[in-house]
């Protein structure tokens, strides 16, 4: 069995929000998600009312084998990937919310590729994609020095799409376009479908 993806809030509430939520597990398979992930979601549910249906779907997952919470009590391990990843002891990062939720599944995550397993994380976030590529460098660095480390991937809500093209939530084009003119309305960053490639030929040769 793969590890899980661990996601942020970002696409969680996006996907969860138009009840999407079968599509992305049908694309990704099991995801897991920090601590401070789950109160974000649960957080961003009540206040803004494109996100209430998230709250519902994220308790209902919680009871199933989808979705993992990860602990985020300090361990060694984690302080050091959180001061790493920040340049900020953990005690004092937790009390910053900008950008927390990325910042704790990049540290969860370099923690699980350091035990030699291989993880990806579902990041929208442009700043959260920088900070990404870094820890992917350092892990290639690591593997370089001889050391058994595992690796860190990296996909967005466009390569989730991408994924289901073709399959049973996403059927044909008009599916692609419905249901991301949708999550459209959830993300004010996802840029007009015509400049992807969700459309091409590329993603749908296999469809």
């Amino acid at each position: 069995m793969t590890d899980p993806v661990i996601v942020d809030a970002g696409p969680a509430l996006n996907f969860f929000s138009i009840n999407k939520e079968r599509l992305l597990l049908d694309a990704i398979g099991r995801i897991a998600a920090p601590e401070t992930v789950a109160g974000e979601i649960r957080r961003k549910a009540l206040r803004d009312v494109r996100f209430r249906a998230a709250a519902d779907v994220w308790t209902k997952l919680e009871q199933t084998a989808w979705l993992d919470v990860l602990s985020d009590a300090v361990t060694p391990e984690l302080a050091s990937a959180v001061q790493r990843i920040t340049r900020i002891p953990m005690a004092e990062r937790l009390r910053q919310g900008k950008d927390l939720g990325e910042v704790m599944v990049l540290a969860h995550a370099a923690v699980q590729a350091e035990t030699g397993r291989d993880v990806v994380v579902l990041i929208d976030d442009a700043g959260g994609a920088r900070l990404a590529a870094i820890e992917v460098a350092r892990l290639q660095r690591l593997r370089a020095q001889g050391r058994c480390v595992g690796t860190l991937g990296l996909m967005n809500s466009q390569i989730v799409l991408e994924r289901g093209a073709g399959r049973r939530y996403l059927p044909d084009r008009k599916a692609m376009r419905r249901t991301y003119a949708q999550l459209r309305e959830c993300d004010d960053g996802l840029v007009d479908i015509t400049k992807t490639d969700l459309l091409s030929k590329r993603v749908w040769a296999n469809a």
